[in-house]
Order: structure tokens, then sequence, then C-alpha cells
């Protein structure tokens, strides 16, 4: 604990309940809650009395950032944000995402903080002008080589890979002149990324129309969509669903030329499937300055009358259950699978 002028300024732990109880009541005076998969929180209080706190969230986003309104104005703000930043960088998180409410733009701004997009609630911004255009720009040179009119894109996580994955993306590139597929990149899943990326490009790798892709920070990720990783949960944050389907509308989209997207039925995910149709909105019904995306809903493959699932093989897997798990899989998949057999 330290003092920086009249502020006592103090890093927070989650078991520190006392504490945690404390923000958590001055967040909800100030229409803010307790943030899903924080690191740590940063308070500045002024005798004894809570009258700041940030966060920091897995993969260096900022967010819960509030302030006594009798304290505005008063560069707590900046002193805040550089507190944040250096705990950050501490941690080892170097790119940062803010998240904060869109009347706070210009004070972030002048922080060094860039926009990316908002909802009518949220503003995300990032501490570097360059990372999204430079990503984008790596994306055009992609897309000079590849001809045609519809082009569509399918963003997956693929944990693991299944026939109904395999039945999606072929679905998808038979309907279109080239086919763009994204492989969510969060290192969350039950699988790691490389396997899952992996097994995907193997279990492709017969398509001759199809470019594979590694996911980013701007496509599904904790940053635009952290409902998808909180599997406990079954309500969507629709200023999450917001922001990811406006950067890919605003960004992803025209940096390859993507017409369309294709995702599948979601029968038993209540988080995906409201995805889905607010994808429906922000991609082929909102007024924006950028080209609409066509949503094209594929029926989910089926065994036996039932949905082929990631979370049924993990099942199975789990279970060791290989004479049922060869059903739901590629060859591919299911010589992985084995390999990795729990004894």
């Amino acid at each position: 604990m330290n003092k920086n002028g009249n502020f006592e300024i103090e890093e927070v732990y989650l078991n520190d309940n006392k504490k945690i109880n404390s923000i958590e009541k001055f967040l909800y005076k100030n229409d803010l809650k307790l943030g899903e998969e924080i690191i740590k929180y940063l308070t500045f209080s002024v005798e004894g009395e809570i009258v700041a706190t940030g966060a920091i969230a897995e993969g260096g986003i900022i967010k819960c950032v509030a302030i006594d309104p009798y304290y505005r104005g008063e560069g707590i703000v900046l002193k805040l944000f550089t507190e944040l930043t250096h705990l950050c960088f501490d941690l080892g998180f170097k790119d940062l995402f803010v998240y904060t409410k869109p009347e706070n733009e210009r004070i972030f701004k002048d922080c060094g903080c860039f926009k990316i997009e908002s909802s009518s609630d949220v503003i995300l911004m990032e501490n570097s002008k360059d990372l999204l255009s430079n990503y984008c720009n790596d994306l055009k040179d992609i897309s000079k080589e590849i001809k045609g009119k519809k082009i569509g894109s399918v963003v997956l996580n693929a944990d693991p890979f299944t026939l109904g994955h395999q039945f999606l993306i072929e679905s998808a590139a038979s309907l279109c002149d080239w086919l763009h597929v994204f492989v969510v990149k969060e290192d969350s899943a039950f699988f790691s990324y490389e396997d899952r990326f992996n097994l995907v490009k193997k279990g492709i790798s017969h398509l001759d129309n199809v470019t594979l892709y590694e996911g980013s920070r701007y496509i599904i990720s904790k940053a635009t969509f952290p409902s998808y990783f909180l599997k406990s949960e079954k309500i969507l944050d629709n200023n999450y669903a917001e922001l990811d389907l406006k950067i890919f509308r605003h960004y992803i989209a025209p940096s390859l030329n993507i017409t369309n997207r294709f995702v599948g039925t979601e029968p038993k995910s209540p988080i995906t499937n409201k995805y889905n149709q607010e994808m429906k909105y922000w991609f082929e019904e909102a007024k924006m300055d950028y080209p609409e995306i066509k949503v094209s809903i594929i029926e989910r493959k089926t065994i036996n009358g039932e949905p082929i699932s990631a979370s049924r093989v993990r099942e199975l897997f789990k279970n060791n259950e290989f004479d049922k798990l060869k059903l739901y899989v590629p060859k591919t998949t299911y010589n992985f699978l084995l390999e990795n057999k729990k004894n």
C-alpha cells in the first residue's frame, strides 16, 4: 500500500471478501457490477472510503472503472489508469483493452487510448492506434488473391473438431466462391488452442476453396465476447454481443470482402443461440456505414436424431466411450483422441 497525493492506493485480491464487498457496493452506486474473470482490483481511497476503483481481467482487459462524482475532474482518471497500466505490465500484459462508459471516451483518449467500437452502454478502447489496423492490413494482403462475389466466413471454437463442424464448413464452402474459417484463439477450452487448430486444419484439408486463420483478440475473445467463455451463464450480455458483431462487420468483413457468415443451429446453447439472433440484426438489419453481411443458419448434423456437439464428444472422451465417440468425429480427430486416451 502506498500514498499518491491524498489518495491511498491499494491492490485488492479476490480472496479479500471484506474489501471485495466494499468494491461491489461502490460499483453498484456507480451503475456497475463486479466483472468476470477479474485478476485484481485497484482502489483509490480517502480516509478509508473508496473514491475510485478499476480492475484487470484475464488478457489485459481494464474494466470496472468507477470514480466518485465528487472527485471527477481532479486528474484521478489519469492517475488510476496509469496505476492500472503499470499493474498490467507487471502481470505481463502490454496490449490492453479498456471497457468504459461512452461518456468517458474523451477522458481515456487523453490517457492514450483509441476507440475500437461502442454500444449504447459501453465503449471498447485499446492502448494502441496500430494493432487493429495492422491486423486488418494483414487480412487484406491475404484477400488480394481471392476471387469471387460470394465470400463466406465461419467462426468456431472446435473443442474438439467434430463431424458437425466439418459438415458446417463443407456446407458453407459449397455455397461460396471462397470461405474464410477462424478458430477462436482463447486458450481456455478443454483442449489446447494448438490442438484445436490442428484438428480443424486436418479436418478440412480436402477443401480447396477455404482459408484457415488463427483467431484474434478481435473475434469472439474474452475482450469482445466474454459471455461465450462463461459456460455457467445463461444470459447473453447484449453489449458484448453488439461490440463483437460490430467489430466483425466494421473491420474484419471489409478486410476480406466477406459477404456471408454461416452458423449452425444451436439447440443446446442459450448463449450461442441468442448470439446468432443478435448476429442477424447487427449484420443484416442495423443501419451502419459498412456493407451488410448475409447470415445463413445451417441445420446441425445429427447422429441417431441427436445433434452432434463438442460437449457430447468431450463427455464420451472423459468416459473412454470410444466406440460411440467415433460416430461423432472425423478420423483425424478420433486418432488424436485415441492417442490422448485417459488410462
